[in-house]
């Protein structure tokens, strides 16, 4: 479990800022432990601010809500450029469902964390080929923690990394649920839609 680090101030300097990441594939918990993460900035009494993509309406038009249903009000933009502006005086910004947003969210996040903000990221580091997703491995590269969850393969029960797309669809973003997606290992994955025929 991840445990917040101790950043002692100086009077010498400003507060120093970091950036956090947690990824994996789909259904292996990454908004659960944001959430979790931002519920325990909220306890300690530090001002948070919480972004994600407008175009993410799945659960909620602005909450972010993980599939234990668990939720936490978000602000949806349509660019990330929006967020420096919309933070305020949060100390802390959260952001899901990072893949979406566009190639400036790496300045941003770099920005907030140079002005001391604590920013914790979560998002999809593969996408349904298997290949990096959007600018995640960059905010990956930028980050000072990292934190990657798994699922449980939804064929043999192994650690899933990977994000099985069940649709004959060859869009890159494609929004869905159970209905489209499922959790699997490399083995599972690599085999597709045999993999239900293969010996465990």
């Amino acid at each position: 479990m991840f445990i917040e680090p101790s950043h002692t101030r100086n009077n010498q300097y400003p507060r120093a800022g970091w950036i956090e990441v947690i990824c994996g594939s789909m259904f292996s918990g990454k908004t659960e432990e944001l959430i979790r993460r931002l519920n325990r900035a909220k306890i300690a009494r530090q001002r948070i601010k919480i972004f994600k993509p407008a175009l993410d309406k799945r659960y909620h038009v602005e909450n972010i809500v993980s599939h234990n249903e668990n939720s936490i009000e978000a602000i949806p933009v349509n660019s990330s450029s929006e967020i420096i502006s919309l933070s305020g005086n949060a100390e802390v910004i959260g952001l899901d469902e990072a893949q979406f947003f566009d190639e400036s969210i790496m300045s941003v996040c770099d920005a907030l964390a140079n002005s001391g903000k604590r920013v914790i990221i979560a998002g999809l580091d593969m996408d349904y080929l298997g290949k990096p997703f959007g600018y995640m491995p960059q905010l990956i590269a930028l980050a000072e923690y990292v934190t990657k969850v798994h699922a449980i393969c939804m064929v043999c029960g192994e650690v899933a990394s990977h994000s099985y797309r069940l649709s004959a669809s060859n869009e890159k973003v494609l929004l869905g649920e159970t209905d489209l997606y499922e959790a699997r290992c490399r083995r599972c994955f690599n085999l597709g839609e045999e993999a239900y025929d293969q010996p465990c």
